[in-house]
C-alpha cells in the first residue's frame, strides 16, 4: 500500500467537511441525544433504588462503549456512501488505487469522525452526570480497542454487501447495530438471555468487552482470558471481512457490475 493514495481518500472526506460543515451536525446531535437520555435514566434509577446501586458505569458507560462502536462503523459506511451518491465509484477504481489503499482511506476517516462524537459522549457523561470514565484505567484502552475493530468490521461488512447488492440495499446497514445490540449484551449480563442468544452472543466480541466491563465494576480481578478472546474473535472476523470485501469487489470487476453502478439498485 502507497501512502499518498490513502491521503487522497482521507483528504476527500475533508474537503466534503469543509465544503459542507452541516455533516459534523449528525456526528454530534446523535450521541448527545443518547448521552443525555440514558444519563437521566440512570440518575432516576439512580434516585429510585436509594443509592444502594449505581447505575450510571453499568448503564451510562454501556451506552457510551456501544455508541462508539456504531459511530466507528458508520464512519466507514458513510465515506464509502458518499461515493456512491455522487457515483463516484467507477472514477476513483479509474486510477491506480487498489481496494486495500481505499480501505484503509476510509478506516482512516471513521477514525477521526468518529474521535469527534467520542468527545461530545465523554464531555457530556463526565462533566454532566458523573461517569467516572477513565477510573477503570488501562482496561479501558482494551475495550476501546476491541471495539473499534469491531466497529471497522461491522463497516467493511456493510460496504461489501452495498457494493454487492447495489445502493437500495443502503437501509441494511443503519439497523445493523439496533438488530446486534441485543446479542451484544450491552446492558445486562448473557445469563440474562436465552441459550440460542447466548450461542450468537460468543460470536460478538462486544459481548466479551460488556460482561468483562460488569465483572470490572463488580470488583472482580481483571477479566484478561475474556478480553483475549474478544480481541482474538475481532481480529478473526476483520479479516473474514476484509476477505469478503475483497471477493465482492473481484466478482463486480469481472462481472461489469462496477461499470453499472448507479444510484439504482444493481443485480
Amino acid at each position: 500500500m502507497k501512502l499518498r493514495p490513502i491521503a487522497g481518500i482521507v483528504l476527500r472526506q475533508v474537503y466534503l467537511m469543509r465544503g459542507s460543515p452541516v455533516r459534523l451536525f449528525p456526528m454530534v446531535t446523535w450521541v448527545a441525544i443518547d448521552i443525555v437520555l440514558w444519563g437521566f435514566i440512570t440518575r432516576y434509577l439512580n434516585q429510585a433504588d436509594g443509592g444502594r446501586v449505581d447505575f450510571v458505569p453499568a448503564l451510562l458507560g454501556g451506552v457510551l462503549l456501544w455508541d462508539f462502536c456504531t459511530r466507528i462503523m458508520q464512519g466507514v459506511t458513510t465515506a464509502f456512501l458518499e461515493d456512491v451518491w455522487s457515483r463516484n465509484f467507477l472514477n476513483l477504481f479509474a486510477s491506480p488505487l487498489s481496494i486495500s489503499e481505499y480501505v484503509c482511506g476510509l478506516v482512516i476517516t471513521s477514525v477521526l469522525t468518529s474521535s469527534l462524537g467520542l468527545a461530545v459522549m465523554l464531555a457530556l457523561a463526565t462533566g454532566v452526570f458523573g461517569l467516572e470514565f477513565f477510573a477503570m484505567g488501562l482496561s479501558l484502552v482494551a475495550y476501546l480497542a476491541i471495539l473499534f475493530v469491531f466497529g471497522i468490521t461491522l463497516g467493511v461488512f456493510g460496504s461489501a454487501v452495498v457494493l454487492r447488492l447495489g445502493p437500495a440495499s443502503e437501509w441494511l446497514l443503519w439497523p445493523l447495530p439496533a438488530v446486534l445490540a441485543p446479542f451484544a449484551a450491552v446492558f445486562y449480563p448473557l445469563s440474562t438471555l436465552p441459550v440460542w442468544m447466548q450461542w450468537v452472543s460468543h460470536a460478538l466480541p462486544p459481548a466479551y468487552v460488556f460482561e468483562g466491563m460488569r465483572s470490572l465494576l463488580a470488583g472482580q480481578p481483571f477479566p484478561a482470558s475474556t478480553l483475549l478472546e474478544g480481541g482474538v474473535l475481532a481480529g478473526v472476523l476483520l479479516l473474514i471481512a476484509a476477505w469478503f470485501y475483497g471477493r465482492v469487489y473481484r466478482h463486480a470487476v469481472r462481472t461489469g457490475l462496477l461499470a453499472r453502478y448507479s444510484a439504482e439498485s444493481a443485480s
